[in-house]
């Protein structure tokens, strides 16, 4: 296999530095950082319609977290935007889940911090998969959660920034899949509530929604972001705020839902064996989850 062998139409496709190569082609130097170290960040959004959903919000947040790991990444968001329309239009125009990756690229040596790492090209790579939605057995019966022996360190430089280092969250998933659990909680170290494996999280007590804050080292999650907002959870009747709460507090509320930006908004209605609610998803999830939906389409043209 060519590692300069070009798209013949008959594939996915990914963009890489500037070109379009088949999704499975070799074209990744195995000294990048990305493979090697796990060094860069990532992101991933919806596209319908050719639309992306709230690109600013996922480029400004990838943008953030170069700057943390001191990243510096020469495509502008035009450029990007760009990337993600030529690979979705071949590869999921309908609806599509698209990733942005960028590693800090390929060092002259070894080392955490060889010597020139100041000057090196950042890796951009940018994929597409057709969004084949939640399956509706999940959306029936809900998502049922454990509690991660994992915990969150919300003083750590690196919470709330999506690293392309996954360890951790792989692990908790390893254990949810141990559990015969859809998913994992992960808590702080002094236990609050954090976040799930992909998705941040939301209690539901009569017309109050309560999502943990960005202080117990959350990622800022552009759902989440738009529950707080005027035109999400507000719209249709809920006060939405960030607040601390622990696992009893969350099995105590009248519902539960997980939310991410590919998945949208999704009943949680079990966390360590014991039911939130009355276990079954709830009217507030099954409605967040349309009118997130209904947003989605108005803004991609309908």
């Amino acid at each position: 296999m060519s590692q300069n062998r070009e798209p013949d139409g008959t594939g996915p496709v990914a963009w890489v530095d500037g070109r379009l190569v088949p999704a499975d082609a070799p074209v990744l130097p195995v000294a990048d950082r990305g493979f090697q170290l796990g060094d860069g960040v990532f992101e991933t959004l919806r596209v319908r319609r050719g639309v992306a959903i709230e690109l600013d919000l996922h480029l400004r947040r990838l943008r953030e977290g170069l700057a943390v790991l001191e990243i510096r990444l020469p495509w502008s968001d035009a450029e990007m935007a760009a990337a993600i329309a030529a690979t979705v239009a071949i590869n999921a125009p309908a609806d599509a889940a698209a990733r942005i990756t960028v590693s800090r690229g390929v060092p002259p040596a070894r080392g955490l911090l060889p010597a020139g790492w100041h000057n090196l090209r950042a890796t951009l790579v940018v994929q597409a998969w057709p969004h084949a939605g939640t399956a509706a057995t999940l959306l029936e019966r809900g998502v049922r959660a454990i509690v991660s022996t994992a915990r969150r360190d919300p003083a750590s430089p690196l919470a709330g920034v999506k690293t392309i280092s996954r360890a951790d969250y792989v692990w908790t998933r390893l254990e949810a899949d141990r559990a015969g659990a859809d998913d994992a909680i992960t808590l702080t170290l002094d236990g609050h509530v954090a976040e799930a494996t992909t998705a941040n999280l939301a209690l539901i007590i009569g017309d109050a929604l309560r999502t943990p804050p960005l202080a117990t080292g959350v990622l800022a999650g552009t759902t989440r972001d738009w529950l707080l907002a005027s035109d999400g959870a507000a719209a249709l009747g809920l006060a939405a705020a960030e607040a601390a709460f622990g696992v009893e507090e969350l099995l105590a509320a009248d519902e539960a839902i997980l939310c991410s930006s590919v998945a949208g908004i999704l009943p949680l209605v079990e966390v360590a064996g014991r039911p939130i609610g009355d276990g079954r998803p709830g009217a507030w999830a099954r409605r967040l989850r349309d009118a997130r939906e209904a947003w989605i389409v108005a803004r991609s043209g309908g």
